[in-house]
């Protein structure tokens, strides 16, 4: 019987995302300094090359995710990451990405906004990532860690899920969480039956047919086709990859959702609530794209209010309203980037509070 305690790693979640990108078999690093991002170029562009990996500080974001699109089409498992003014840039190549059918992963350490902003915590990019961003009508895997050992086990997670089903995957955190220092287990990767890359740009051989990966589509019905392609991975994705953690929701009768950072501190509010008595749940969407939306259909059948709490004046909000039954009811409370401070697990039991008494 094997006794062996796993190591545990005290490390910050961008060095987390960094050391998962490197056991999931990543081999080339594309990007750029911004804060607060900056300690995943950082840890990447010291260990990837002595692990003979290639690690390149571009010129400019524009370049990093072209590079990224490049390094994809010859089958390379490949990675940049950035925060908003950086992942605005990316845009364009994201869409060309997709329109190309390529994985790889997209990290965006969230800051706020608009314009350059500030560096703080801010959940405003929630539109961004989960309506695609770019031009195209596509749209791309996004996963939400809420711990330093989530950053590490989804940035894993979004590399395997962007290779099967061939389209790019953003793990989506905010300064908080890459910021933060935390005990992980560093896990190996999990065994993941994943496809050939038969589509990869390899050169050809004698007698093979040549591999284009190619977003231009000028054929009679190809264009139509290829977004019907798409929309059906989509379908697929919301019916296998849906994620979510739910806290005490079986006899909830006001449940808080929350993702990412805030979601840590709704966790510890809820759990204010239970000791006063009230009956409240917590749910956690983890993909937010696919959102879970069956699963809030669900909870919706036997509680019909919820609380959508988000560091922005509300964006996760839409996706929840669109989910849940006809009959309940979203209230939101928001703390809008450059309120000075996050929001403190007593302040959100106030809200918890105010919200309860007013359903009862």
């Amino acid at each position: 019987m094997n006794n062996v305690v796993p190591e545990k790693l005290f490390v910050k979640g961008n060095e987390a995302v960094a050391m998962a990108a490197l056991e999931a078999g990543c081999h080339c690093y594309f990007g750029y300094p911004i804060t607060p991002q900056s300690d995943i170029p950082e840890y990447l562009s010291r260990e990837l090359p002595r692990l003979g990996g290639e690690f390149i500080q571009a010129e400019s974001e524009i370049a990093a995710i072209n590079m990224l699109l490049g390094a994809s089409a010859t089958g390379t498992r490949a990675m940049t990451s950035s925060s908003g003014p950086g992942i605005s840039l990316k845009q364009e190549g994201i869409s060309y990405m997709a329109g190309s059918e390529l994985p790889g992963v997209i990290v965006d350490i969230m800051r706020q906004g608009p314009g350059l902003g500030g560096i703080d915590a801010s959940q405003a990019d929630y539109f961004q990532a989960t309506r695609g961003g770019g031009h195209g009508g596509y749209r791309i895997i996004v996963l939400a860690p809420n711990s330093v050992q989530e950053m590490y086990d989804l940035t894993m997670l979004a590399f395997d899920l962007s290779d099967i089903y061939r389209m790019p995957a953003m793990v989506l955190a905010d300064s908080v969480i890459g910021q933060m220092k935390e005990s992980i287990i560093a896990n190996s990767r999990p065994v993941v039956a994943l496809p050939d890359k038969e589509w990869a740009v390899r050169g050809r051989a004698e007698g093979t047919p040549q591999n284009v990966v190619k977003s231009l589509k000028l054929g009679d019905g190809e264009m139509e086709k290829f977004h019907w392609k798409m929309h059906a991975r989509y379908e697929e994705l919301a019916d296998k990859e849906n994620r979510w953690e739910e806290v005490q929701t079986s006899d909830a009768e006001l449940i808080v959702t929350a993702f990412g950072s805030t979601a840590r501190i709704a966790k510890t509010a809820v759990a204010m609530a239970r000791e006063a008595g009230m009956k409240v749940g917590l749910m956690r969407p983890i993909t937010l794209f696919p959102f879970p939306k069956k699963a809030y259909a669900a909870l919706s059948e036997r509680c019909k209010l919820f609380l959508d709490i988000e560091l922005s004046t509300g964006q996760m909000v839409d996706d929840v309203r669109l989910s849940i039954a006809r009959d309940a009811e979203v209230a939101f409370y928001g703390r809008p980037p450059g309120a000075g401070s996050l929001p403190t697990p007593e302040e959100l039991f106030e809200q918890i509070k105010k919200n309860y008494r007013a359903a009862a």
